[in-house]
């Protein structure tokens, strides 16, 4: 399947509607040495409190780290809980529509965990009044202009008790809707262009997964009774499938290690969502979502995942490249930087790949959490190595290089002489926090050097592998060496 990789530089400009039940995630951390004498339970010395944007809070978390627009709508209560997630969402700049109730508590789950495992969890919450629903059906109608798509998110705590009423406002607006159910009766959501169930909510709702044909023929039916467009089932270790009434698709789980699955769903419709609002075609979205979920049960809480990452996760799949465009990845590695990762830069002209090469650009990588390697030009390897060089043009070059699991992005140096075939507008441009250059240099004549460690950076020296050169190669395919 072909990515429209355009579709990460269209995602600020989607604008996405999330309506559902707002939690607030909180989390007490620390470690644990002893066993209450009061009960037998663990006592955990608590060293960190963490609080994180839960429920339908998380979906519109998700969609705002992946650049695209968002709003949010729901009900919380009068206290500190609602200040708490007020405040999370404003640093995401997520503009919020909640509605604040007198005498109702803001949903909150408090985890309590140690040694990255779950002791216990305390649940905090009320159930909703009729008037509270009809509250966010009122101001759902007032909202929805300013937006292009709209996901819902059920949690069955009473949010969307005006679900239908909601749904038929979005249909007349011409609002694609996207929604994660919860109920087991899926009439209440008839209208929905996509549902994302996962797999126990498949079954519930009367889905059969005995085979895969069963499956898809009870998946079908289930379309056609409840009038739903299409269904991204979700199926944890067996991946996800994409269902309409007249196609599927399937997509394998990503194998990683799983840490903790909590808000993988949200970040699945987060990601399906943007990803269509930005002009992907359904079942390429449906990928994408795939691979991010696969990256965010590797890490720990409700997390979310940033382009950056997702375009590399695809780009090691070999859906995307990691050759791209000068702007687009010099944008990648703002986010990484913003994100708070290492970036690495290193240059050459690894005209034909070798061990050594390999091996140097593996340690490089090792000083930080992503490799930036600027390659030379063609004309700037000919003007150096001389009028036979390069035996590989650029692109080929720069192909090769990006399927290296060391290496993040490539990008073009040296088409302007007037830089004397040096990286140092490059460098200044991606701002490294480390640069890395082999042979036998020193620190005062490498290119860049006095850049990055005016801006807090390092310079490294490695050594090359001797022996191993691409003049050398070059020789002995000559029988000259």
């Amino acid at each position: 399947m072909n990515l429209d990789s355009t579709a990460f530089d269209r995602l600020s400009n989607v604008r996405l509607l999330v309506v559902g039940d707002v939690m607030l995630d909180r989390y007490f951390s620390g470690d644990t040495s002893r066993i209450s004498p009061e009960a037998p339970v663990p006592v955990v010395k608590v060293t960190h409190v963490q609080d994180k944007a839960g429920g339908a809070a998380n979906v519109a978390r998700n969609i705002a780290h992946l650049g695209a627009q968002v709003g949010l709508l729901g009900l919380v209560g009068q206290d500190d809980h609602a200040q708490s997630l007020q405040a999370l969402l404003a640093q995401d700049h997520i503009r919020t529509h909640l509605i604040a109730l007198p005498y109702q508590p803001t949903i909150t789950k408090t985890r309590v965990l140690s040694r990255q495992q779950q002791v216990v969890r305390l649940d905090y919450e009320e159930a909703f009044t009729p008037q509270a629903g009809q509250q966010v059906a009122d101001q759902f109608a007032q909202a929805l202009s300013a937006y292009d798509m709209v996901v819902f998110s059920d949690y069955s705590k009473g949010t969307l008790q005006q679900l239908q009423a909601m749904m038929t406002v979005a249909r007349q607006a011409g609002k694609t809707i996207l929604l994660d159910p919860k109920s087991p009766d899926f009439s209440l959501y008839r209208g929905a262009d996509i549902v994302t169930p996962n797999l126990s909510e498949f079954k519930a709702a009367g889905g059969r997964a005995g085979s895969e044909t069963d499956m898809l023929a009870s998946a079908r039916e289930l379309l056609t009774q409840h009038g739903i467009g299409a269904m991204l089932l979700t199926r944890s270790e067996q991946g996800m499938t994409w269902i309409t009434p007249t196609e599927h698709q399937h997509f394998a789980a990503q194998v990683r290690e799983v840490t903790d699955v909590t808000g993988a769903g949200d970040t699945v419709i987060a990601t399906l969502a943007a990803f269509i609002g930005a002009g992907m075609e359904r079942a390429a979205a449906c990928l994408v979502a795939n691979t991010a979920a696969g990256i965010v049960v590797g890490k720990l809480g409700a997390a979310s995942v940033p382009p950056h990452e997702l375009a590399m996760a695809l780009s090691r799949q070999g859906y995307t490249s990691a050759v791209e465009s000068a702007p687009h990845a010099l944008e990648q590695i703002r986010q990484a930087q913003q994100a708070g990762e290492r970036i690495v830069f290193t240059n050459g002209c690894f005209d034909i790949l070798h061990a050594g090469h390999v091996r140097y650009l593996a340690q490089a990588r090792a000083m930080g959490d992503r490799l930036v390697l600027g390659l030379n030009s063609d004309a700037s390897v000919k003007r150096l190595k001389g009028a036979t060089r390069p035996v590989n043009a650029w692109g080929d070059r720069a192909t090769v290089l990006a399927a290296l699991q060391s290496v993040d992005w490539v990008l073009p140096f040296g088409d302007n002489p007037a830089e004397q075939d040096t990286p140092l507008h490059l460098i200044e441009q991606v701002n490294p926090q480390v640069l890395v250059k082999g042979g036998d240099y020193t620190i005062d004549n490498i290119v860049g050097a006095s850049h990055v460690l005016a801006h807090g950076g390092q310079v490294q020296v490695l050594d090359f592998v001797e022996g191993r050169s691409t003049s050398g190669i070059i020789s002995k395919i000559q029988g000259q060496g």
